[in-house]
Order: structure tokens, then sequence, then C-alpha cells
């Protein structure tokens, strides 16, 4: 039987502070006042002096109030039951279907130790050409989607889930407004890819505490599916900067020395923390991790991006409705893009160095120049490799998606113009085909 505490001794914000023994940080309590019991955390610990978060926030909580120690931190089920369901950020169905209470387990772990874990070797298809030819997602990769506000960047992650070949979809949205959350429950439905998907959404109406329990929830059910299923699992969390403004909030209420722009001296250790749960086990399933971060002013230079790109391997840039091909960047594509087909790691590097060119082109025209033939080349090829490699509307598979850059190249160029070499140019050069 837990104790029971029935004096507050201070009162800020959403956040109560009480004097109490044995005690764990994360662990959860019950707050009981006139207007019913609710749910906190404890965030932070002082000697005998608790500070815990109350969720649904601390209005109509007086001194006097009780509150009771669970002894246990925040816990999702584990099972199958999970899945094609919507939670909130503290695990309470969003969907109006049934709680789970079986098989708890405990969110928030360490990371895996690194000796279970095997280099990165397999390819995850997403039908994006812009990512499977150029920038190729690995399986256990950890990458950020770098973008700013109004981007389709939560229309990206919805194809990526309808489309990427893995076996479970676990998504974590973090502020969301209302109707981002119905785009995506309404579009993994309508393209079937609900029963394999397990939604944790915040919307910026919730607790804020909550915010910050929603990647741990993701990552922990992640962590089921991958080791006690062999799932390969893909784990999409958007907005990774609003996850950080609401550890920020939190700092300023517990007047803790703020770091760079107020975001409290541990943000790289949270972010981190959550990151390096992407893995591929020896002898067990994946989690690949795929998270939006949006940059304050379009500025990289902010903390929130600046620390995620030394934690993951790689970014994408999304850029006017666009994933950009020289901002973006994934670490691991070299150990996959050599075993898919023979030709796309010469195809790739080709047409990006003539999409440059065409750029320099471009500028070329703007100021007036004379261009030359080869000028016009490099502008033709340009608008066709926007059209059909960069466009978010084009799904198509690998295969097709290298087939399509050949069928560019060539209405475009001569083969020895595009500097690939002999042998491949006679093996996959269009037929009947000229610049």
């Amino acid at each position: 039987m837990r104790k029971v505490y029935h004096r507050i001794i201070q009162i800020s914000g959403n956040v109560i502070t009480v004097e109490a023994e044995g005690v764990a940080n994360g662990e959860l309590a019950e707050v009981r006042s006139p207007r019913g019991t609710s749910l906190a955390q404890v965030i932070r610990l002082d000697k005998q002096r608790v500070y815990l978060q109350v969720f649904a926030g601390s209005r109509g909580i007086a001194t006097d109030s009780e509150v009771r120690f669970l002894g246990h931190p925040m816990k999702v089920a584990a099972s199958d039951a999970l899945l094609g369901r919507v939670f909130t950020g503290n695990g309470s169905p969003r969907d109006k279907g049934p709680a789970l209470s079986d098989n708890l387990i405990d969110i928030g772990g360490p990371s895996v130790n690194p000796a279970n874990r095997i280099i990165p070797k397999n390819m995850i298809r997403t039908g994006i050409p812009m990512i499977d030819i150029f920038n190729t997602l690995v399986e256990s990769q950890k990458l950020p989607i770098f973008s700013v506000a109004g981007e389709p960047y939560n229309e990206l992650l919805a194809r990526i889930a309808m489309q990427a070949e893995v076996d479970v979809i676990v998504l974590g949205g973090m502020g969301l407004k209302h109707d981002d959350y119905l785009t995506f429950r309404n579009t993994l439905d309508e393209h079937g890819a609900l029963p394999r998907t397990v939604m944790f959404i915040h919307t910026a109406s919730d607790p804020v505490v909550e915010c910050l329990l929603v990647p741990d929830m993701a990552l922990a059910t992640a962590e089921h599916f991958a080791t006690a299923e062999n799932k390969r699992v893909l784990v999409l969390l958007t907005d990774m900067t609003n996850f950080c403004d609401a550890l920020k909030e939190i700092a300023i209420t517990m007047e803790q020395i703020p770091s760079n722009r107020g975001y409290p001296g541990d943000l790289y250790s949270q972010l981190a923390s959550r990151y390096e749960k992407a893995v591929d086990f020896e002898t067990a399933g994946s989690i690949t991790i795929l998270a939006v971060t949006t940059m304050p002013g379009d500025d990289v230079t902010h903390p929130v991006p600046d620390n995620t790109g030394y934690i993951t391997e790689g970014q994408f840039y999304l850029v006017n409705g666009r994933i950009e091909p020289f901002g973006s960047l994934s670490r691991l594509k070299q150990q996959v893009n050599s075993e898919t087909r023979a030709d796309h790691r010469a195809l790739m590097d080709n047409m990006i160095r003539l999409y440059a060119e065409y750029k320099e082109a471009l500028e070329k025209q703007s100021m007036g120049f004379r261009m030359s033939a080869w000028d016009e080349k490099l502008l033709k090829y340009g608008e066709l490799f926007e059209a059909r490699m960069m466009d978010l509307s084009v799904n198509i598979p690998l295969e097709q998606a290298l087939d399509l850059g050949w069928k560019t190249l060539a209405e475009c160029f001569t083969p020895a113009e595009t500097g690939i070499k002999s042998d491949l140019v006679k093996q996959f050069w269009p037929a009947n085909q000229q610049a």
C-alpha cells in the first residue's frame, strides 16, 4: 500500500511540489482534488522535495489535495491489440476503443547495448524517387526531416507510412493540429495501412507533459514489436521541435538555468536518448526512426536542428514541397545502393551532378548571359528531373525510377555526355533513344 500525502507545499503552473520519501524520477502519482483525480509524473527530485507535472493542469488543485504515488513509471500495453489503435500521449484511447491493460511494459528504458547491434544492410523502399534513388532509407537508420512550418512534412510522413516496406508503423504526433491528426488517421485508413499502425497523438490542446511522453510511448511499443515479434518497425515522429519546446517550458517552470535560447542544458542528451533507440537487432527485428524537425525561422543553427544533426545519420531537407537534393544526405545509403541494381550508384551520382550544372545554367539565364547548346540541354534536363524525380506526387518502385532516370538522360544528352561508364550505358540506355 503506497503512502498518501495530504500537503502540497508549492503549486507553480502545472507543477506541484510535495515532500516524500522513496520516490523515483519518472514515477506516476494520482492527485485527488475536488475536481476529481488527475494523473501526474515526477519530473524532478531535490532531497525530499518531489516535483510533479500534473497531466490535466493544476487548476482546481489545493494545497490540501491528496497525492498518492503509484510505485511505477508510465507503462504501455505490449500486444498485437495495439495495431490499428489511436492513443493519447499518456496511453489512453483516443479512438473510443477499450483501454489496454495486459502485458504492460515501462517506457523510457535504456538504449540497446551496441554488442547486440548489427551493421545496417537492408533498404527500406518508400516509392519516393528522391529517397529510394538519391538518399536511400536504410533499416535501423535515424534520420530527421528538416523543414519549416507550412511545408507538407506530415503529408510526406503519411505517404511513407502507406508505402514503406516494413511490418509495423508507429506514429508519434506531438503538438499536432486536430486536422493533421485526422489527416493521418483517414489517409492510413483509406489506403489500408491502419491495421499495421499504432498511433500516439498529442494535440496542441493536450497537457504539455503528454507531449514529452509520446516519443517514449512510441519507441517502447516499437521495441516490443522488434524484439518480441521480430518485426521491422518504422517509427515516425512529428514534430520533435514541439517536444523540445515542451522540455523548455517545463525547465522554465522548474526555474532551471537555461542554455542556448532558453532550452535546457541537457537538450542533446534528451534527443540522443530517443534517437539512439534505432537499431537492427542481431537475433530479432529492427527499429528505424524518421522524425520531423521544424526549424524556426528556417535557421539550421537553431538548438533543436543543430543538436539533432550531431546525433542522426544525415537528414532530409523539405523545401518548397520537395526533398532538396543538395542539402539532403543519407550517410548509410552506400551500405545498400550497391546491392540494389548495378546502375544505381552511377546513375545517382551523375544525375545529381548534371542537376547541379542545370542550377548554374539557370543562374546564367536569369542574368541574361548567352546560352550555349549545352546550357539548353541542361535546362531541359533540369525541368524533367524536377517533374519526374523531385515531385513528391511521383510514386513508383525503385526499378521503374531507375529506368525513368535513364529515359530522362537519353531525352536530353548523348551517352558520352552523361559521364557514365560505357558498360552501364550499353546495358541500361533506352533502345532507339537519342537526345
